[in-house]
C-alpha cells in the first residue's frame, strides 16, 4: 500500500479508559469519570425532550446545510446564516481547515502543550509544525509572532487552553491579531467559552467582524452536554466560510445533532447554571491544592491540571483503583500532573478525599 510517510509513525487518538472496562478492570461497582471535561450534570432537559422522533425519521439523510439550527444559531450569535459551517464535533472543523489549508510547502503554528488535534491533522497534510512552549501555562504570544512566516497558513489559539485552562486576555488577543499577516488563517478555539467568568475575554463575534482571517470554533460538547451527538461549529466571515464548504461532507451533522442543539442553545438557565456551578467546584480543587502546597493553574474550563511532583501515570492509577478515572498529564505534556474534570460537588469530594489519600500514602513511603 502507498500509506503518506507521515502516517507510517503516527499515532491514533488515545481514548481513555471507559467506565464499563474499568469496572470489569478492578471489580467495582461504581466509577466516577472525570478525565474527558464532560459536564456531569448531562444536558439540558429541553434537550432530552427533543430525543424522541418517530421511526422514519431515523431513515431520512439530515438537512446537509442545518437549516434550522443554522437559522437558530445565527440569531442567538446575532451573526448572518452564512457565517456558520458545521462539523461532527470540534475536531471535524479542525480537520477540515487542516485539509482546505496545509499542505507540504505550508508551515502551522501553535502553542505546547495544547489540543493535539492540531498538531495531529498537520502531520497527515505533511505541513511543517512549529510549536511554541506555553510561558507560565499561557500563550507565549510574542513568541509564536516570530515564528510565523511568507509559509504559515495557519496560527491556532486555543482560549480556554486545553490543558491548562489558562485563557487569553482580550487586549492581548486583539494585539496579536493585528500583527498577524492577512494571508494567515487565525483559528481561535473557544471550546470551553461558555465556563469562563473573566471580565476580559474576547468577544469572537466582534473579532470575527474586524478580521476576515479569523475562524472561532465552538462545541455543544462541552456545556452543553452533547458529547456523545458530536456537533459543533465555525463563525467566520461570510467568505472564509464558503472557501471551506467544499471540503466539508455532504451530511456531515447528523438529524439528532441538529435537533437536539436547537433545544439545548435555548435552555439559558441551565447553561448559567452549569457555570456557577462548575466555577463552585474549581474553588474546592484551588483550596484542595492550596492545602496540600500542590501547583495548579486557575482554569476557566470546566477542568483543573494539578502538579503532583510525581509520575502523573502514578497518581492516575491510584485513582483509577479507587474509582476515579482522570487524565494523566504524561500525554498531555505535562509528565507529573494529572487533568481532573470538575465533577459535581459530590464527586470533587469524593475524587479530593482519593487524592489525599495518595499524597499520605506516598509521604509514609518516604
Amino acid at each position: 500500500m502507498k500509506w503518506k510517510e507521515q502516517l507510517l509513525s503516527l499515532k491514533p487518538y488515545q481514548p481513555g479508559k471507559s467506565i464499563e472496562e474499568v469496572k470489569r478492570q478492578f471489580g467495582l461497582n461504581e466509577i466516577i469519570k472525570l478525565a474527558s471535561n464532560e459536564n456531569p450534570f448531562g444536558c439540558s432537559p429541553k434537550a432530552t425532550a427533543a430525543i424522541s422522533q418517530p421511526s422514519t425519521f431515523f431513515a431520512l439523510y439530515p438537512d446537509g446545510y442545518a437549516t434550522k439550527l443554522r437559522q437558530a444559531l445565527a440569531a442567538d450569535l446575532n451573526v448572518e446564516p452564512e457565517q456558520l459551517i458545521f462539523g461532527n464535533g470540534s475536531d471535524e472543523t479542525i480537520l477540515m481547515l487542516s485539509r482546505a489549508l496545509l499542505t507540504p510547502e505550508t508551515n502551522t503554528v501553535m502553542a505546547t502543550p495544547t489540543f493535539p488535534q492540531y498538531k495531529h491533522n498537520a502531520i497527515i497534510e505533511g505541513a511543517e509544525v512549529r510549536e511554541i512552549p506555553l510561558k507560565d501555562g499561557e500563550h507565549d504570544l510574542n513568541a509564536m509572532l516570530k515564528a510565523i512566516d511568507e509559509k504559515t497558513a495557519i496560527v491556532w489559539l486555543c482560549s480556554p487552553n486545553n490543558p491548562t485552562g489558562t485563557y487569553i486576555p482580550a487586549d492581548k488577543l486583539r494585539e496579536f491579531m493585528l500583527q498577524v499577516p492577512e494571508d494567515v488563517l487565525i483559528v481561535l478555539d473557544e471550546a470551553y467559552c461558555e465556563y469562563t467568568t473573566v471580565n476580559d475575554y474576547h468577544d469572537s463575534i466582534e473579532l470575527v467582524k474586524d478580521f476576515p482571517n479569523v475562524i472561532a470554533l465552538r462545541t455543544f460538547s462541552k456545556i452543553y452536554g452533547l458529547a456523545s451527538l458530536r456537533i459543533g461549529y465555525g463563525i467566520a466571515q461570510r467568505e472564509l466560510i464558503q472557501a471551506m464548504e467544499p471540503v466539508r461532507e455532504p451530511f456531515n451533522a447528523n438529524r439528532f445533532a441538529q435537533e437536539v442543539a436547537i433545544h439545548a442553545l435555548n435552555d439559558k438557565a441551565f447553561i448559567e447554571n452549569c457555570r456557577l456551578t462548575n466555577q463552585e467546584g474549581l474553588a474546592q480543587y484551588y483550596q484542595f491544592c492550596e492545602e496540600e502546597g500542590l501547583s495548579y493553574y486557575p482554569s476557566q474550563g470546566n477542568f483543573i491540571l494539578i502538579d503532583f511532583n510525581v509520575d502523573g501515570d502514578e497518581v492516575f492509577q491510584f485513582l483509577l483503583e479507587q474509582g476515579y478515572i482522570v487524565r494523566s498529564g504524561q500525554a498531555l505534556g505535562f509528565p507529573t500532573s494529572v487533568r481532573v474534570t470538575v465533577g459535581s460537588p459530590e464527586q470533587n469530594e469524593g475524587v479530593i478525599k482519593v487524592m489525599k489519600q495518595f499524597i499520605q500514602e506516598r509521604a509514609s513511603l518516604s
